[in-house]
């Protein structure tokens, strides 16, 4: 069910802004045990929304290893996003207008302090699992080092401990992209639709991979000079998210992730913070991904003091953990045991 909690006054920022009566929109599932103790909460991705069980449908809902009939789920629209918490579409109470473009610069911090705000409201004091996956994991972890009382264990999947040159640089060409389309700026809730589109068409690229793209959209008419499956699908990829997302919040999110590093502030020593973390840890990671390698995970395992390692061999790289639910709902299960 959806519901937006809002948190009057002032709302301080990482870099010292203040974004002022912040907004949660968030999804629960399930109901609460008396002694608080079946707590799930899941972070989402770049895109996706509060609604868990509509984006990893398999992993979260009836049947999955995140069942309701078993625990209480919270979910989050993080802040920045265009699905109901305070963002680019937001009014700015100062102004009584929307923010557009002119909405804070923030960090994976910042989200996981708002979290942390609706975990409160909510009389959550202890989460029994919190999880995600790609940008979710970054939340997660940020999250654990935050409250290692509360964050019980933990759930990563296609994740890292610091955003990568190789992910600043595809955000980068992203945000370039959308900024080649001249409208980005403006004030209007169609602004930089058409760089959103290309932003998306570069991350696709990212998302899968040349195994994935050809056994799924090669054409077999060697005739054919134009309006190849490739290029049909890509652009079909781009109009989908230009329908359901903005710009503006796809350039502001990026930049969040580009600033992840868990050790900014902690001594610089990635390794040392992650093995600081005692909480039981399921990571796992997908051998096709090209966006978060399993270097990336394998280096949290190792360094983490009672973490798990799973691989999953699939073809859909970093989609692949929204794809292979079954594989990662059976790992979950066994790990939860």
């Amino acid at each position: 069910m959806l519901h937006r909690f809002v948190s009057r006054g002032a709302f301080e920022l990482e870099n010292g802004s203040v974004i002022n009566d912040l907004e949660i929109a968030y999804h629960t599932y399930g109901t609460l045990a008396p002694d608080g103790s079946n707590v799930v909460w899941v972070c989402h991705a770049l895109t996706a929304s509060s609604d868990a069980t509509a984006w990893w449908p398999g992993v979260v809902g009836t049947g999955g290893a995140i069942d309701p009939e078993r625990y209480f789920i919270v979910c989050a629209n993080i802040t920045g996003s265009c699905y109901g918490s305070s963002g680019p579409h937001s009014i700015d109470p100062q102004t009584g207008e929307p923010y557009f473009s002119a909405f804070p610069f923030i960090t994976i911090r910042d989200m996981v302090k708002a979290h942390i705000l609706l975990r409160k409201h909510l009389g959550i004091s202890s989460v029994r699992l919190c999880m995600g996956g790609s940008m979710g994991g970054y939340q997660v972890l940020e999250w654990a080092l935050a409250e290692p009382e509360v964050i019980t264990r933990m759930f990563l999947i296609a994740t890292s401990p610091t955003e990568s040159a190789w992910g600043v640089a595809v955000h980068e060409a992203q945000r370039l992209a959308i900024e080649a389309d001249s409208t980005w700026m403006d004030k209007d809730l169609l602004a930089g639709a058409r760089g959103l589109k290309a932003a998306r068409a570069i991350g696709m690229l990212t998302y899968r991979n040349y195994q994935a793209m050809v056994e799924r959209q090669q054409d077999s008419d060697a005739e054919k000079t134009d309006n190849f499956k490739a290029a049909s699908y890509i652009r079909y990829q781009g109009d989908k998210l230009v329908n359901r997302f903005n710009a503006q919040s796809y350039w502001l999110l990026t930049k969040s992730m580009d600033s992840h590093n868990i050790s900014r502030g902690r001594g610089g020593d990635v390794v040392k913070v992650l093995s600081g973390l005692p909480q039981p840890t399921l990571v796992m990671g997908i051998t096709s991904d090209l966006l978060c390698p399993t270097s990336e995970q394998q280096k949290i395992a190792s360094a983490m003091q009672n973490a798990v390692y799973k691989e999953i061999d699939s073809i859909y790289g970093h989609d692949g953990f929204l794809v292979e639910a079954p594989l990662i709902s059976a790992a979950l299960e066994e790990f939860l045991k």
